[in-house]
């Protein structure tokens, strides 16, 4: 930055006076940097067989829906502007296996649930979870061949699983378990069976963090997985640079937007995403992320909603085009609730 451009943004006091823009609330929403709008909101959801039970400890609000549920709680959201769901299947614990046979039922419970809400709700967006972890015995996201993540075994079945949810009508697929070469593959298979409107939502950058607990109690895979750890396959929390080669390489591969995991924590890697590569960038408030704020709010140390919009205008000042949260039904009913407010 030049000495020039740098003394207009600096200004002089008095009279330069940075106040006056924020004296009254008309001025301060006119001059507002970013805003938040349910349509920049991906609601996750988790979706059950009878057999599983719908509540679980680690995540207060937040439930396993049954597929009749969950269509009536779309009914309500969609109206309110959150026009895509991306959806996590948990199924019984008999069905898993150590080759994830059930990721290739096209009569599975993912099949039906993108297909009944497509049948329901042709406006909204359906996105699915390309990972083994909640079909495998192991709760680890590949295949495990000769005690390790076989990351080309993996690729395959991958491909298929893929394929499946692209029958079933999905709109987008996100492959989230960073084996190496994955977008490519996915991409070619995708193609070779004429699904090349089905568009791909890479988690180019997921961490090996610890803020996955509660999702993984909600899947199922927290027992299954024990105390193995996905190390060789996700990321180092201390590298960047890293993060950077991998969405680069998903971007060559054919990913039409990317996702960056978990999400506040990580802010950082997100804005540096944006500024490189212009391309679709979502930031993921992960299990953990929702439920501290949830358990903190509930301790008495602040208010929710003011707590939820807070994280949310942050991550996307800090680039995210997209953020998948759990509260987005919440956070839709909120931002409808500020707008009457207004217009009042």
């Amino acid at each position: 930055m030049s000495n020039v451009s740098s003394n207009l943004l600096v200004g002089h006091f008095p009279q330069t006076r940075l106040r006056r823009n924020r004296q009254q609330a008309w001025s301060r929403h006119l001059m507002a940097e970013n805003t938040l709008n349910p349509e920049d909101l991906i609601w996750p959801v988790f979706v059950r067989e009878e057999s599983v039970e719908a509540d679980f400890k680690t995540m207060p609000g937040v439930k396993r829906y049954l597929l009749s549920e969950l269509l009536d709680d779309i009914s309500k959201v969609a109206p309110l502007g959150v026009k895509s769901v991306m959806l996590f299947p948990t199924i019984s614990r008999d069905k898993r296996d150590d080759n994830a046979s059930d990721a290739f039922n096209e009569e599975g419970l993912l099949c039906k649930t993108v297909q009944a809400i497509k049948e329901h709700f042709p406006d909204v967006g359906v996105i699915t979870d390309v990972a083994l972890d909640p079909y495998t015995s192991h709760g680890q996201d590949g295949l495990i061949i000769e005690g390790e993540i076989d990351n080309d075994e993996t690729l395959k079945a991958l491909e298929r699983h893929a394929l499946v949810q692209a029958r079933a009508g999905v709109d987008v697929i996100a492959p989230s378990e960073m084996m190496d070469g994955r977008i490519g593959a996915i991409r070619k298979a995708l193609d070779a069976e004429g699904f090349q409107r089905v568009s791909l939502m890479s988690y180019a950058a997921k961490y090996a963090s610890c803020l996955y607990g509660p999702f993984r109690d909600a899947l199922g895979s927290k027992n299954c997985l024990g105390l193995a750890d996905k190390m060789t396959y996700q990321m180092d929390p201390a590298n960047l640079n890293e993060a950077l080669r991998e969405v680069a390489m998903d971007i060559q591969e054919g990913a039409d937007s990317i996702i960056i995991k978990p999400g506040m924590p990580y802010l950082d890697v997100v804005r540096q995403v944006k500024d490189m590569f212009k391309i679709p960038t979502l930031s993921f408030q992960v299990s953990a992320e929702y439920a501290m704020l949830k358990y903190a709010s509930q301790a008495g140390a602040f208010n929710f909603d003011d707590a939820i919009l807070e994280s949310l205008l942050c991550f996307k000042r800090a680039g995210a085009d997209g953020i998948i949260t759990y509260a987005a039904p919440h956070v839709a009913q909120l931002l409808a609730d500020q707008r009457k407010q207004k217009s009042a």
